[in-house]
């Protein structure tokens, strides 16, 4: 018997067949558990006031509002749950939208099952690590535009330092004095701006930038 607890996730989206849909996906994954559906805007709400999920799965367009409108309500009163937008609208502004709005994962309706699933289990255990498949491209496309480097702030440089450097979190957070916390929200805060969803890719990414070119050896 497994007595691991089930990711509790609760689906929003006004189309009835595709929260049919999904919830079967769900329910396949002997971890998971759908605890609550809804089809705007307010009955999201109050699925969450009600439910306390783990995570919430909402698609961008809905009758009353959209999915965004949710995530900025529930993120502004909850830190630890998440969410993840699934929309057929997939575009660079709607990825660089859900990142802003708080969302830990974002996931095109043309995606498989499986992958708004695995999407659901990332946002339930690091729901302030934003993932997305087309976050690198739309990141290197407006820096591209702007012609600019993502701009990290003083202490961001020093954490991607010491990141390059080998360096895992608790020693991190011990090196510039500040709480595992604190140093968690550098590090993701890094990530988003960099388009990556792990330190090889942030590290690669920062490198091709040139925000690393200063360091030697290693």
């Amino acid at each position: 018997m497994n007595d691991t607890p089930k990711t509790r996730v609760v689906l929003v989206d006004d189309h009835e067949l595709i929260r049919q849909g999904l919830a079967r996906a769900f329910e396949r994954d002997p971890n998971m558990a759908i605890v609550g559906q809804a089809g705007s805007v307010v009955r999201a709400m109050a699925e969450y006031d009600e439910h306390k999920p783990d995570v919430i799965v909402t698609d961008l367009q809905l009758p009353d509002g959209t999915g965004l409108d949710v995530i900025r309500a529930i993120r502004q009163q909850d830190d630890k749950i998440g969410l993840v937008v699934l929309t057929m609208h997939a575009g660079d502004d709607q990825i660089f939208a859900a990142l802003e709005a708080g969302a830990s994962a974002f996931v095109g309706k043309d995606a498989p099952a499986s992958e708004v699933v695995g999407a659901a289990k990332h946002a339930a255990m690091s729901p302030r690590t934003f993932m997305s498949s087309g976050l690198a491209g739309a990141m290197m496309r407006r820096a591209g535009g702007a012609s600019q480097k993502p701009r990290l702030s003083e202490r961001e440089n020093e954490v991607l330092k010491l990141l390059a450097d080998g360096l895992g979190t608790a020693a991190i957070a011990a090196q510039l004095y500040v709480s595992e916390s604190t140093a968690k929200t550098h590090i993701a805060r890094i990530y988003q701006k960099l388009g990556a969803t792990n330190r090889a890719q942030a590290l690669v990414t920062a490198m091709r930038l040139g925000l690393l070119s200063t360091m030697q050896g290693s």
